[in-house]
């Protein structure tokens, strides 16, 4: 497993974009947080960030996908997901969850869906 530190998370972004379009950009305006997993009793607001990626360097993918059914069940205004290497295709280098403000992701996903109507 690669180390988290060792992770070029540009590149990461890049290679991403055909199912997360806006990630890429919004790392390059540092909108997007790396931060070490410490806890669901210690989970900062995101601020002025659209999203947080949590390195949770030890846990399976099983201990992440508990993780984040608890965390979007006790943060409703905010959307959870996880990822972790052993699923392979766009996973993360790294076991992570993804701590996301739900307004502004579902505001870019209608976007996007409403282009992809507009564009056929």
């Amino acid at each position: 497993m690669v180390n988290a530190s060792d992770v070029d998370w540009s590149k990461y972004f890049a290679s991403i974009h055909g199912v997360c379009p806006w990630s890429s950009a919004y790392w390059a305006k540092q909108k997007i947080d790396i931060a070490k997993w410490s806890r669901t009793w210690n989970i900062p607001a995101l601020e002025d960030s659209v999203a947080r990626v949590w390195i949770h360097k030890h846990a399976s993918g099983r201990q992440l996908c508990n993780i984040h059914h608890r965390m979007n069940e006790s943060r409703p205004w905010e959307e959870w997901l996880y990822s972790h290497p052993c699923y392979g295709g766009h996973s993360t280098p790294v076991p992570v969850l993804i701590q996301q403000d739900r307004t502004i992701l579902e505001r870019t996903r209608h976007a996007l869906q409403t282009k992809s109507t507009n564009d056929a």
